[in-house]
């Protein structure tokens, strides 16, 4: 994340709010309220900000009496209360602000959390009319920093990031199975972040007994495995539920290539929406297998689509050096930014410019092009910049027509913009 200066912060006589940081720059005659006063525990923050994520520079005292897990209330540099939030000294955020509030709050929050996170999706939105399967919570953007909750089915997806999180999550399961109608849980937490935050997994093992290694969903009509023991992360990602189907009804009549398929969603929309011929290509043998088996559930062809174990790039550009064009090309690959570390952010850059520009090469004049990042340190902009680079190397054009990112499972908070991740461009190439 890109947070400004505290040294510039200080530099402002008058109050002013930058929306685009979530900070807020206020007058340095201001008189700090006595600590003594405060609520304990509490931490308090070096400079005033509305982000969720504090880091250790962000992060000024902290109360004696605040242990790792505790749910602290949280002041700004001029004494005045600002929210609560998840105190963990050993993690990399120390502090994740889960409410901004200047009114007294304490543990009954995340209930409410929970309960409209719940209500947003069943009684607004009503997913459950196109599919069993959509994100729960989503982290910052439902309010509950440090976890993220997929349903598949009657089976919780938790994936923990916090050690108040961790701490708090089996009190919380009982009331999303009540809401939910789910009856089993899996719990996934980073080893590497575990064993920084001090989270044990093991601790989890009477919550998860009895959980299924492979459920099967519904999404749009379309039937999936989901296989929570081999699959990637999660499994199976909700996030492209509405693209998936979106690009299915565009391809009627069309020869598909499905460039990093994983296990077939979108190649297996295009098939059911009527293309002629489909390749999806993956190098996971694990994912391919696994594609195969969400086709035959959904009885398509071996006729119609094909599928190809192989890296993308040396397919993409064998199908170059053979000439091969197709009327839509779809491009999903992994993340390829995981960091800001300025060589390795390059390094995932260039991936993602040579497999568009190769992609783009093998769509017809004319055709449809779709591609997809869902690396969250770049933005919008800068891939989309990318993309139209590489096709512009080919002496090409993009038609955009549209610029799409996850469903409305997947929300996200004016303080904490940067948890947009998925982005995909939808274009003609002429």
């Amino acid at each position: 994340m890109n947070f400004p200066d505290p040294a510039g912060a200080e530099q402002e006589p008058e109050v002013s709010v930058r929306p685009e940081t979530g900070y807020a720059e206020q007058s340095r005659n201001a008189v700090p309220v006595d600590p003594s006063l405060w609520t304990k525990p509490w931490a308090q923050l070096k400079f005033v900000s509305f982000q969720p994520a504090i880091f250790p520079r962000m992060l000024g005292e902290v109360s004696r009496d605040a242990r790792p897990g505790d749910l602290v209330n949280v002041y700004d540099k001029f004494g005045n209360r600002v929210g609560i939030g998840l105190y963990n000294p050993r993690a990399k955020m120390p502090l994740r602000v889960v409410v901004h509030t200047g009114e007294p709050v304490g543990e009954e929050y995340f209930e409410g959390a929970i309960r409209r996170a719940v209500a947003l999706r069943r009684a607004l939105f009503k997913l459950d009319a196109v599919t069993d399967a959509y994100r729960v919570i989503n982290s910052d953007g439902d309010g509950i920093s440090g976890l993220t909750i997929d349903r598949y089915a009657d089976t919780l997806y938790c994936d923990v990031y916090s050690l108040g999180i961790f701490l708090r999550l089996p009190n919380w399961l009982p009331l999303l199975h009540e809401l939910l109608g789910t009856k089993h849980v899996r719990v996934h937490v980073d080893h590497d972040l575990g064993s920084l935050g001090g989270i044990k997994p093991s601790q989890m093992k009477d919550l998860t007994a009895g959980a299924p290694d492979r459920v099967k969903i519904r999404e749009h009509g379309v039937r999936y495995e989901v296989d929570f023991a081999e699959g990637h992360k999660t499994g199976f990602f909700c996030d492209q539920r509405d693209n998936r189907q979106r690009f299915g009804q565009l391809v009627k009549g069309a020869r598909v290539l499905d460039l990093c398929s994983y296990t077939g969603g979108f190649a297996i929309n295009a098939a059911l929406g009527g293309a002629t011929e489909v390749t999806a290509v993956d190098l996971d043998e694990v994912s391919i297998a696994q594609g195969r088996r969400n086709a035959n559930l959904n009885q398509v062809s071996p006729n119609k689509l094909k599928w190809v174990h192989a890296d993308a790039f040396a397919y993409a550009r064998q199908m170059q050096k053979n000439g091969e064009k197709f009327d839509a090309v779809l491009c999903d690959p992994p993340k390829f930014v995981m960091t800001r570390e300025p060589a390795f952010a390059a390094e995932g850059m260039r991936k993602y410019s040579d497999l568009n520009q190769l992609a783009a090469s093998l769509v017809k004049p004319g055709g449809l092009f779709v591609t997809c990042s869902c690396s969250g340190l770049v933005s919008l902009e800068t891939f989309e910049e990318c993309v139209i680079k590489g096709v512009h190397r080919l002496n090409r054009r993009m038609q955009i027509f549209d610029r799409t990112g996850p469903g409305v499972d997947h929300p996200v908070f004016s303080n904490c913009l940067e948890s947009r991740y998925l982005k995909l461009l939808w274009a003609r190439i002429t």
